[in-house]
């Protein structure tokens, strides 16, 4: 399940093996802190421990799993988090697996990793494991769970506002839970988050800007591409990123309209994008059409090149990118 789907799930049943598994420590760490929640541990000192993965060697994996077996103290259950433990399938077979066989019904096992190493055992295909993915979501969840997260803490909010907030905050949840914090305290419970709103409180991550300036250069949008780039260049941004940004973008929507026949699915899965983002990519290739699509991508490659080599200026190549793209 997602890290979104935890706590509906909590409310149904606790199961006895959580694998929390991602790269976005926000999800990770709240997932911990929700399984551990709803363990309802009065006495964390004898219920709630910590083993880290790499101890477990030899003779210590097996005393480990039988500890798991261990009753509570002046608790219903204990809570035994199990950090960056990554098996290989012998290894699973010799412990995880036997435990999972006959779990201690008072013992809620926690395995915590960040990131799936290679040659391990892939806890999403194994039997008896409630499998909690916590890696960066994808705008649509993300999205989902921030309307969640705002009703939780007393406020409505409108669809294109909530939208928006999760793209200027570079789709960090760490960031957007603080930033929904904010909001409430700027317009108390039961305030409503509007379009408005996000724009005048919720500062743009550069991340987002990057994105709104290749944008406003897909749609032809001079003045919004001058106010966008003007603003990075006062915080640092460089002139020549700005190129390598756009050559990107271009090379992306190139992509694109080479794979035009394969649905956003395929394309997603062989050019690493997420679907959403092919699919409103595509909407671009649509309206700007392949020839112009690659004749901006060439002529971006050549002053990514000439700038490298010395042979142009940062600001004289995007001038020369600037006329291509706006007044061509």
């Amino acid at each position: 399940m997602k890290f979104t789907e935890l706590s509906k799930s909590l409310k149904e049943e606790l199961s006895p093996v959580y694998v929390i598994e991602g790269n976005d420590a926000y999800f990770t760490d709240h997932a911990v802190s929700a399984l551990r929640e709803a363990c309802n541990i009065a006495q964390p000192a004898l219920n709630d421990t910590r083993t880290e993965g790499e101890t477990l060697k030899g003779d210590a994996l097996s005393a480990f799993f039988d500890s798991l077996y261990t009753l509570p103290f002046f608790d219903e259950r204990r809570f035994v988090r199990l950090s960056e433990y990554h098996p290989s399938e012998s290894e699973f077979s010799r412990g995880l697996q036997k435990y999972l066989v006959d779990p201690c019904p008072t013992t809620v096992l926690a395995i915590v990793n960040h990131e799936k190493k290679g040659n391990t055992v892939d806890y999403k295909k194994k039997k008896g494991i409630t499998y909690v993915d916590c890696s960066h979501a994808d705008e649509e969840t993300l999205t989902k769970w921030l309307f969640a997260l705002l009703r939780r803490e007393g406020l409505s909010a409108d669809t294109d506002a909530v939208a928006r907030m999760t793209r200027y905050c570079a789709f960090d949840a760490a960031r957007l839970k603080k930033e929904s914090e904010k909001l409430l305290l700027l317009l108390g419970e039961g305030g409503r988050v509007t379009r408005e709103v996000v724009e005048e409180q919720i500062e743009r991550d550069v991340e987002y800007k990057i994105y709104e300036l290749t944008q406003a250069s897909s749609r032809g949008d001079f003045t919004s591409f001058t106010e966008i780039s003007e603003d990075l260049f006062k915080k640092g941004y460089e002139e020549s990123s700005a190129i390598f940004s756009l050559s990107a973008h271009y090379k992306t929507l190139l992509q694109i309209a080479e794979l035009g026949r394969l649905s956003d699915a395929q394309i997603a899965e062989r050019t690493g994008q997420k679907p959403y983002a092919v699919k409103k990519n595509r909407e671009i290739v649509d309206r700007l059409g392949e020839r112009k699509i690659r004749d901006r991508f060439l002529a971006l490659e050549r002053l990514s090149a000439e700038i490298r080599s010395g042979k142009i200026t940062s600001s004289g190549a995007l001038t020369d990118a600037i006329a291509k793209i706006f007044f061509e």
